[in-house]
């Protein structure tokens, strides 16, 4: 019983990570960008340049963060690295939310926004990595969506704080963001110290004297011909789905705002219809969650690409706000959903003490998406004049990814199916007197530094 309590409370130290970072992505896609329109018009420029530039600013986010993320994330899976880059990616990342805060051009705090985007993207690649060493592969589905679950809700309390500030005071702009600011970066700091103290590496590639070297090597050996990685195709297939439907998730949380307001609609309408998005994206999650294990997990992700290609169709004909409150509430069902099964799938389907440098090869598929997407509705939007038809490109990628993800799932079958059984095994055996599963911590080696253990 003592060991079972102590393994929940690491699970919901690495859960509680996705209460504190919510905050910053809420602020980001939605009391942000109307910020940044306000920096851009009173410069004399026009509002749907600010979209066009927002734009280009995730994109430029996306393509930093996936050349980073494998390389530091193959660094990682090395005995004791894990948690220290992590830590730092996490604290940058707080540090640059509240200087977001300080008066400045339009420009220079795009740039800053940029930097800040780019270590927090960074800290999750490293967050879902050690995912595989605070749960068990049965319980990897719910501690997934859990996390997504209570980031949603939790998220909303620094937010309402935030919009009381800016909308219901009288203080400036200039006053009030920055105040928003630094609550969610103080939140996003407090709910990261659990999983400081609590997380241990306990899947990782032993620490060898040349280190860097031995990163770059074993990154560039992934899918090689003399790779000895299980389930390699299969892998491989999911991640060229996974790059084709999640650049709709992401396109659609990143530009969210800007869209709204390029179409005309009013502030206190826009933040309202993102806030119902959280709110229903909490029982969705927990219901996905409880799904899954019911369900397969691919067969939720597939009704979760499906109800968003709905979502990007849809968006090209929005022009009134009713539509754009019916759309907040169609994410909400499944943006949580899509987000955790995803994670939890990638991490089921590849070798546990490899996560960082696979999860890192995910960013950069995911992240690739997220470029390609934010991309071309930029461009879109500015050659043509009209945000709707920024959507098509949304909607054509997430139909593509329906069909990859199709023959992805029809490869991951056999090889779940066998960890499954093994698993399976490995417990009963456990039970029996037994020695635990491979990878499992034990009582005398869970409170030891991966060196000892």
């Amino acid at each position: 019983m003592k060991r079972l309590a102590r393994a929940r409370r690491l699970e919901w130290s690495w859960i509680l990570y996705d209460v504190g970072n919510s905050a910053f992505t809420l602020m980001i896609s939605t009391i942000l960008p109307i910020y940044f329109d306000g920096l851009v018009t009173s410069a004399g420029l026009e509002s749907e340049l600010a979209t066009a530039y927002w734009g280009y600013a995730a994109s430029i986010v996306t393509l930093f963060v996936a050349i980073l993320s494998p390389i530091m994330g193959t660094l990682s899976d090395f005995s004791g690295y894990k948690k220290p880059i992590f830590f730092f990616f996490a604290c940058a990342g707080v540090v640059g939310c509240a200087a977001l805060g300080i008066p400045m051009p339009w420009l220079v705090f795009l740039i800053v926004f940029i930097i800040t985007k780019i270590f927090y993207s960074g800290s999750l690649v490293f967050y879902d990595a050690m995912l595989v060493d605070v749960t068990t592969t049965e319980r990897t589905d719910i501690v997934s969506s859990k996390g997504y679950t209570f980031g949603y809700i939790g998220s909303c309390i620094p937010f309402l704080i935030s919009i009381a500030i800016v909308l219901l005071t009288d203080l400036a702009y200039s006053v009030s963001i920055p105040i928003a600011l630094v609550i969610n970066a103080l939140w996003w700091l407090g709910f990261t110290m659990p999983l400081m103290k609590s997380y241990k590496q306990t899947h990782f590639v032993p620490r060898t004297p040349h280190a860097v070297r031995d990163n770059f090597r074993r990154l560039f050996s992934v899918f090689s011909k003399k790779s000895d990685i299980p389930n390699k195709k299969g892998i491989i297939l999911f991640l060229v789905a996974f790059f084709l439907y999640i650049d709709g998730v992401y396109t659609v949380i990143d530009m969210a705002t800007s869209f709204g307001t390029a179409l005309g609609f009013d502030t206190t309408n826009l933040l309202l219809a993102l806030l119902l998005t959280q709110v229903i994206a909490f029982p969705a999650a927990i219901i996905m969650g409880k799904l899954a294990g019911k369900v397969r997990n691919d067969i939720l992700i597939l009704i979760c690409i499906v109800a968003y290609t709905g979502v990007g169709i849809f968006a090209i004909f929005m022009n009134a706000v009713w539509q754009f409150w019916l759309l907040a509430c169609a994410v909400g069902l499944f943006q949580g959903g899509v987000q955790a099964l995803s994670r939890s799938y990638f991490a089921k389907i590849i070798p546990p003490d490899q996560s960082g440098c696979l999860f890192g090869i995910l960013d950069i598929f995911g992240k690739g998406a997220a470029f390609l997407g934010t991309l071309l509705v930029g461009a879109v939007t500015q050659a043509t004049g009209s945000v709707n038809l920024g959507a098509i490109p949304i909607a054509c990628l997430l139909a593509a990814g329906i069909v990859v993800f199709l023959f992805a799932a029809k490869v991951n079958r056999p090889f779940l199916e066998r960890q499954a059984a093994q698993e399976h095994a490995d417990s009963a055996q456990e039970s029996a007197g037994g020695q635990p599963a491979q990878g499992e911590m034990t009582e005398e080696t869970s409170d030891l530094p991966p060196d000892e253990q």
